[in-house]
């Protein structure tokens, strides 16, 4: 069983944007659909395909991930929302053991639950400020300026303004999932270019 748990190397910049949209768009379902267990499957699957973990670790981690998306969910104010806060850090402390980037865990998990709030008070916030959130969480992590991410966060600020609006309207239809992971491609294709520059 030991392999299971065994050392492992990430390279962070190595990730398939195409596999990252469909499993975000699966992720986004399953969260709002309050599907547990379909969340945890999907996070685990993404760990291991995307972040390279061993079986047992990426559901390790898979677990504090989702533990942490619906501790935020139940939340009403940002004092409940910050008790996500512990989980996210376990959840990079996991992946920075085995990342071949140095980033700073406990400042990456709190810029993850900033754009959670941030998103989820979007009513009193202006639009810029979401694709900012999201530009500063992946510039972080892979060490390049905010500016040059800011593509990858509108594309994706504007798949959640599509969920969110259909769901006030009475609820997303397929169409409406399958625009939304369009534009997850394109913001995730974005970001590995932008990653990946020489």
């Amino acid at each position: 069983m030991i392999d299971l748990y065994g050392p492992h190397q990430t390279k962070m910049r190595e990730f398939d944007p195409n596999e990252v949209a469909r499993l975000e768009t699966g992720m986004w379902r399953s969260y709002y659909a309050k599907e547990r267990a379909k969340l945890f499957s999907q996070l685990a699957e993404l760990m291991r395909s995307q972040y390279h973990l061993p079986f047992a670790t990426s559901n390790a981690v898979a677990y504090q991930a989702a533990k942490a998306a619906f501790v935020f969910k139940e939340g009403k104010k940002r004092e409940d929302y910050e008790k996500a806060l512990p989980s996210l850090i376990k959840f990079y402390q996991s992946i920075r053991e085995g990342s071949d980037i140095p980033f700073d865990v406990d400042k990456v998990a709190r810029l993850e639950l900033e754009w959670w709030i941030v998103h989820r008070q979007r009513a009193q916030h202006q639009p810029v400020d979401l694709d900012r959130a999201l530009a500063e969480l992946p510039a972080e992590i892979y060490r390049v300026p905010a500016d040059r991410l800011m593509e990858h966060a509108r594309l994706r600020a504007e798949a959640m303004t599509i969920r969110d609006k259909r769901a006030e309207e009475g609820g997303l239809k397929e169409d409406d999932w399958a625009k939304i992971e369009e534009l997850l491609r394109g913001s995730w294709q974005s970001l590995w270019k932008a990653v990946n520059q020489s």
